[in-house]
């Protein structure tokens, strides 16, 4: 029986093999380009520009009319191009020597082949709509896991009942202890829940990389507009941060994300319960929410302590860490006691 390590290297082996041969064929098929010209790789520019120059009087179409003379030809003439250029030939040498370096070597090729001939533009446009597709995707795929893990928890299922009693009025079944309702029906009810849940919005085209690089001219007016507005009011005229700049400083002096700050002292109702948005945030805004104590403070209480204020900030991540260690203590006693 064949065991599974000489299996393993015979795979390895057969794809080493399978990716050679096309790094050094890429630029003359199977033939090596020296042997087309009758040249050794040693023969100067000279040698081999006299080779190609001796071929094409018995190979070109004009004086050799024979089908296989003509196909010769064509490959002769590639082989040319190849060699006479000091930097593709130094390319196909490289190649030779150092097959398995496939990738490499094939990346060159097209680089010096079609480089050139490709517009830029069109492979900005490109390389937009492919890094936009993969954005969508994984934004979508973020919204559904979030989706799934909210319709886990006790409260969305209590609600979802509930929501189905009160549309459709169902009597509790003796049989089943339940009540019936119809499969759409459910599916409808549970869409429509769904669009109440907030923190777990659908993706969005406009934020998406492609769309925010077509409208990157608007956002950079709009952004000189905003710095030129700030800096007269607050510069300037020296007049009193509004509430949402205050805001704005304050979430920004702590590093807070967006829509953390957002839903800041907000919670999701369902059927009696709360559950607070960070149960569908990601974990790196647990990092922030907990290092910066914002579970437990409300936007006002921040603004008013001015955290942008470099001693402020300060004197407040000072108290955050007393308080993390002294819950920490308060923890450890607990547990030696329940010990």
């Amino acid at each position: 029986m064949v065991t599974t390590p000489f299996r393993c290297y015979a795979v390895v082996l057969l794809t080493v093999i399978f990716f050679i041969q096309p790094s050094i064929s890429i630029y003359c098929d199977e033939d090596d380009c020296y042997d087309l010209l009758g040249v050794s790789q040693n023969s100067n520019s000279s040698e081999i520009k006299k080779a190609y120059y001796k071929l094409s009087l018995k190979h070109h179409p004009d004086k050799n009319p024979d089908p296989e003379s003509k196909k010769l030809f064509v490959k002769i003439a590639n082989a040319y191009e190849i060699l006479k250029d000091e930097v593709t030939r130094g390319q196909y040498d490289y190649a030779i020597e150092h097959p398995e370096e496939v990738f490499y070597n094939a990346a060159r090729y097209y680089h010096a082949y079609y480089g050139h001939k490709t517009d830029p533009r069109a492979v900005l446009v490109g390389l937009l709509l492919v890094l936009s597709a993969f954005q969508y995707l994984n934004q979508w795929t973020r919204y559904h896991q979030a989706i799934d893990m909210v319709k886990r928890t006790p409260a969305y299922k209590n609600k979802l009942k509930a929501l189905e009693l009160e549309r459709t009025g169902a009597m509790s079944s003796k049989k089943k202890g339940g009540y019936k309702i119809d499969k759409k029906t459910q599916e409808d009810l549970s869409k429509e829940l769904e669009l109440q849940i907030k923190g777990a919005e659908k993706p969005s085209m406009w934020g998406l990389l492609g769309v925010r690089f077509i409208l990157l001219p608007y956002t950079l007016g709009k952004l000189v507009l905003w710095y030129g507005s700030w800096y007269w009011r607050y510069k300037i005229n020296q007049t009193s941060y509004s509430w949402e700049d205050a805001s704005y400083l304050t979430r920004r002096a702590l590093g807070a994300p967006p829509d953390s700050w957002e839903y800041l002292g907000k919670a999701i109702h369902l059927f009696g319960k709360i559950y607070f948005i960070y149960l569908i945030s990601f974990m790196y805004k647990f990092a922030v929410e907990l290092k910066y104590g914002l579970y437990e403070s409300s936007k006002k209480d921040l603004i008013n302590r001015r955290l942008w204020v470099k001693s402020n900030l300060e004197s407040y991540l000072s108290e955050m860490r007393k308080e993390s260690k002294r819950r920490r203590w308060n923890s450890l006693e607990y547990t030696l006691k329940v010990l």
